[in-house]
């Protein structure tokens, strides 16, 4: 590059550089620090480096790299800004991830759970090698950080691929690894260190991180922090109540808050329709089947509840994600008076009934937003079966502000579809049907000259104003559930 009179860049003032830079992405950072002692000093300008999203790797795998090679790198970031970094967000990638910029797309792909460790030699060695790389690393990030009080935004997720498996947080796995259960404590420490220290903090979202939140974190959080905190979101769907209803009434200008559902208690639910608080805006939700048995719905919030809340926090909506629920349970925790503007119904085998989806679509027609029913299974159970009007149709009627429909896993008839994009329209903005859920009515087909499919997505295309097609891969449309919830979450609280 060349100015005028044969100046080289290399006479650019330092602020002009830092301010190129600030329009680079962190790879591309990292990459023109290389081209010139001048130009590595200017990178590490703290105004540069106010955000820092990662996602690092869980343990030796195939590909670019394994997540133990990404260590130093790791290392290097965290060492030069950990200390200042106003907003860090951190993902624990898959065994075979590698520490990679972080994607604002959902997971392309819904992964198999892994087996436990100790069924196979090599997936133990595996899991063992994975498990050392995230202890140390999380180690080594929170070292960086547990000082840091200019932090406002720490966003956790790890990847329940690698962490959620069947007791894992049991010390007969920990001990397996090398001072195991020595480094799980030492991060509790210093998260609750951090907690202590920060002063400004407004986020805190911790998602599946392995064992790193306790029922005493939150009573470390200083009290300035306990003051400006805006959103909270504490998931972990093996362990008890993780905010206590003392903790809570300390954070009294929430305006978002995520929690699993069993721990929406009545309490906690009073405490949040407090006059003296600030009105809640956002509340996200994470119902999962499979923990019912050691936290079940008792307890949790009421139809009472619900309306206290709603009179004090007017323009509060809710997200929730039900997981392998089947709609007995559902029909417990869908109250008449719960604002519900986002709902994802998401299974392996458990089938969604069609008087759930009749529920749904008469007390929600109001607030639904986004839908997605999703079932991972081989079956596709027809929901319109000795029904006169398809349950989905009468979704799309009822629900006038409806934005968002994805479908897998169930039958959807062709002439429902079209039915469905001519009843929304251009106002349904998105509408994900994967092709194998997608049925062709017999009797229609003689009627009709040409392609089925595509009679099929010209009268959608027409009945939406654009251009649609069917989902040709279903793996594009089963993202991986609580990975999907963590960052879907994020949005919604910070679309308020």
């Amino acid at each position: 590059m060349a100015l005028c009179g044969g100046v080289g860049a290399m006479a650019l003032p330092s602020e002009l550089i830092v301010h190129i830079f600030s329009f680079l992405s962190d790879r591309d950072k990292l990459r023109a620090s290389a081209v010139c002692s001048r130009w590595r000093e200017c990178l590490f300008y703290p105004a540069l480096w106010t955000e820092l999203r990662l996602r690092i790797g869980g343990g030796s795998g195939s590909g670019t790299g394994s997540g133990s090679e990404e260590t130093p790198r790791l290392e290097f970031l965290m060492r030069k800004f950990g200390s200042f970094v106003r907003e860090l967000q951190l993902e624990l990638a898959p065994v075979e991830g590698c520490l990679s910029p972080l994607s604002s797309e959902p997971s392309s792909a819904r992964m198999e759970q892994p087996p436990g460790p100790d069924n196979d030699p090599q997936l133990s060695e595996r899991w063992r090698d994975a498990m050392a790389t995230y202890l140390d690393q999380v180690l080594f990030v929170f070292t960086s950080i547990r000082n840091n009080r200019n932090l406002q935004k720490l966003s956790l997720y790890g990847d329940t691929c690698v962490l959620q498996q069947e007791g894992l947080l049991d010390s007969s796995n920990l001990h397996q690894i090398h001072q195991g259960d020595k480094k799980i404590n030492e991060i509790q420490q210093l998260f609750m260190e951090l907690l202590s220290n920060s002063r400004q903090l407004r986020w805190l979202s911790c998602s599946f991180m392995l064992g790193l939140v306790t029922p005493c974190s939150l009573a470390c959080l200083s009290n300035p922090s306990a003051e400006t905190l805006q959103h909270l979101s504490l998931l972990d769907h093996q362990l008890g109540p993780l905010i206590s209803p003392s903790e809570l009434d300390r954070l009294s200008n929430l305006n978002s808050l995520a929690l699993d559902f069993s721990d929406l208690t009545s309490e906690l639910c009073g405490l949040l329709a407090s006059p003296r608080r600030t009105p809640l805006h956002r509340l996200s939700l994470l119902l999962n089947g499979a923990a019912l048995e050691f936290k079940p719905l008792e307890g949790t919030a009421t139809e009472d509840d619900w309306k206290a809340l709603v009179r004090v926090s007017g323009n509060l909506r809710v997200y929730i994600m039900a997981l392998e629920v089947d709609s007995s349970e559902l029909l417990r925790v869908l109250k008449p008076s719960l604002p519900l503007e986002r709902l994802h119904l998401d299974s392996y085998s458990t089938l969604v009934t069609d008087a759930t989806l009749e529920l749904i679509s008469q007390q929600y027609n109001k607030t639904l937003t986004h839908f997605l029913l999703l079932r991972d299974d081989p079956d596709f159970p027809d929901l319109s079966v000795n029904r006169n009007e398809d349950p989905l149709v009468l979704l799309a009627w009822r629900c006038t502000q409806l934005a968002v429909l994805v479908i897998h896993g169930y039958t959807v008839w062709s002439h429902n579809l079209v039915a469905i994009s001519r009843l929304r329209g251009s106002s349904l903005r998105v509408l994900t049907v994967s092709e194998e859920s997608i049925d062709f009515d017999p009797d229609q087909s003689v009627c009709m000259e040409g392609d089925p499919v595509h009679n099929l997505v010209k009268e959608v295309s027409l009945g939406l104003g654009r251009v649609w097609h069917p989902c040709l891969d279903s793996s594009l449309v089963l993202s991986e559930p609580t990975q999907h919830f963590h960052r879907e979450l994020h949005a919604f609280s910070m679309g308020m």
